[in-house]
């Protein structure tokens, strides 16, 4: 660590056991449908912490996993085989660190105080994800993206070296620093945590962050500048007016608008927007916009962009414009985390182009039928595109380049006994709109996969994914192998696993 950089005594190392108080506190993350059960968990505060709770698990024999900031979709943390669970919240600093002529983000700092602490300091930010609580560990491992991916890329792009905790095959436990500028099995290393996903390579104390052909020692120069003030919009359509035909419409609108409008020279890159398809239990559906407030003509661009949605729906949705300050609008975002303490599910793909008719009538279905309703069931669909299209599908191990849209199927509810009714819900309409290709995404000419950072370990069962696909390609597509040979050489005893972790090559004939 640069000389200087921490401002406080590290918390840790604390060890909480099933009869300290705090244990309750610390077993479960966001998602309230999952509470684990180790035998240990070990608040770390330094990266010489983790490493020695690396080595105490490894020497015990206990299954480990690691937490950063608990938004995890699945039990990939929190599931019944973790008996040693350590806990990089209080690991959360955010500085500029000369000696690397980067920025360092440790695991546990939250995504608001990220941006709050590069903007404020340097003027600067990454393009990550919308929700200020969401910590930095799994998130850019996983590849990262967010309001500004359009204009500037994914989180990873922007990675020029990772710090992590490995364990080698005498099971010894040692940190190891990658770049980007490593070749061999460094390089690979550090390729693995460009899109590889979390708890699968080691545990990672530290990102350095630095805009890839960044010249200069100013660090105001070394990560791209937010814009100024955007525009912040919430547009809404009410579900009491919305006939199937109408839905349709507005959903090949939606896309046929990505699809015409990702390049990455696009006059709409600096626009990003959710749109969010919930159950008709909730009254309405509704779209949050936001887009740089500096790009000439930007209230018209916008305009031009929600009446485009409206063509031949012709219903006139709600919009409310706001002009407000960057820093203000991504701490405060326009829609706020309302999954905290809820249980929820979660299953996502990556879109090429709209639906068809078929996948938009069983949409439509799962979204009106009889026999459940849910207000905080639905899909959003997330712009996607512009600068991501500009990085290879193998610079790094973010695969999906060319899609224009991301989609997440969710649904959220409160009582454990409620559980199946509501798995089984998402679980049938994901499949139906995939009912084509196996019940899953399948990369194809209209579908590319699903996102590691949205976790779902149905992929890899085969009463949901009838695909004859595995797992590992809808996540990776091509990437794969090169992850399996960097799981090999930086895990060979499998001491970092869980339902969908990469597994190691195996040497031809064996």
């Amino acid at each position: 660590m640069a000389d200087g950089a921490r401002r406080c005594p590290p918390v840790g190392p604390v060890r909480v056991t099933p009869e300290d108080a705090r244990y309750e506190d610390l077993i479960r993350g966001v998602n309230h449908r999952f509470a684990g059960s180790p035998q240990e968990i070990r608040v770390v505060g330094t990266a010489e912490q983790t490493v020695a709770a690396v080595q105490d698990a490894v020497d015990a024999g206990l299954r480990l996993a690691v937490r950063s900031g608990g938004h995890c979709l699945d039990d990939l943390v929190d599931g019944p085989d973790t008996a040693f669970l350590i806990d990089l919240s209080e690991l959360n600093q955010v500085y500029y660190d000369p000696g690397m002529g980067a920025f360092a983000v440790e695991p546990g700092a939250r995504l608001g105080d990220v941006y709050r602490t590069l903007y404020k300091g340097w003027g600067v930010t990454v393009p990550g994800g919308a929700s200020p609580t969401v910590a930095a560990g799994g998130h850019f491992v996983g590849g990262g993206y967010g309001m500004l991916t359009r204009r500037y890329g994914c989180v990873v792009d922007f990675l020029q070296a990772v710090e992590v905790v490995v364990v080698d095959a005498s099971g010894r436990a040692r940190l190891v620093v990658a770049t980007r500028d490593d070749e061999g099995e460094l390089g690979d290393l550090w390729w693995a945590h460009t899109g590889g996903g979390g708890g699968t390579f080691g545990v990672v104390t530290r990102y350095w962050l630095r805009t890839a052909d960044a010249s200069g020692t100013d660090p105001s120069g070394l990560l791209p500048r937010p814009p100024a003030a955007v525009l912040d919009s919430l547009v809404t359509w009410s579900w009491q007016d919305m006939s199937e035909e109408r839905f349709s419409r507005l959903m090949r609108n939606h896309a046929e608008w990505h699809e015409r409008n990702s390049a990455p020279d696009s006059p709409y890159a600096s626009l990003f927007s959710v749109l969010g398809v919930m159950h008709r239990a909730s009254g309405v559906l509704l779209m949050s916009t936001q887009m740089d407030a500096t790009v000439p003509d930007a209230r018209g661009l916008l305009q031009a962009y929600v009446d485009a949605l409206d063509e031949g729906v012709g219903l006139r949705p709600a919009h409310t414009v706001r002009f407000r300050p960057w820093l203000e609008t991504t701490l405060h975002p326009t829609l706020p985390d309302t999954v905290t303490g809820m249980r929820s599910k979660g299953k996502a793909a990556y879109l090429l182009k709209g639906y068809t008719d078929r996948q938009l009538a069983a949409l439509y279905e799962g979204l009106t039928g009889e026999g459940y309703a849910n207000p905080g069931a639905g899909v959003l669909f997330m712009s996607y595109g512009g600068a991501v299209r500009a990085v290879a599908p193998d610079a790094t191990a973010t695969a999906q380049r060319s899609a224009v849209l991301k989609a997440l199927f969710v649904t959220l509810w409160r009582e454990a006994d409620e559980d199946a009714r509501h798995l089984d819900w998402i679980r049938c309409l994901y499949r139906e709109v995939y009912a084509h290709s196996g019940g899953v995404p399948v990369p194809d000419g209209a579908s590319d996969g699903t996102y590691v950072n949205y976790p779902d370990t149905d992929l890899a069962d085969p009463e949901w994914n009838t695909s004859g696909v595995p797992w590992y390609t809808l996540c990776y597509k091509d990437n794969y192998p090169r992850l399996q040979r960097g799981k090999a050489r930086w895990d060979p005893k499998g001491i970092f696993r869980h339902a969908l972790s990469v597994e190691p090559a195996r040497e031809q004939g064996a």
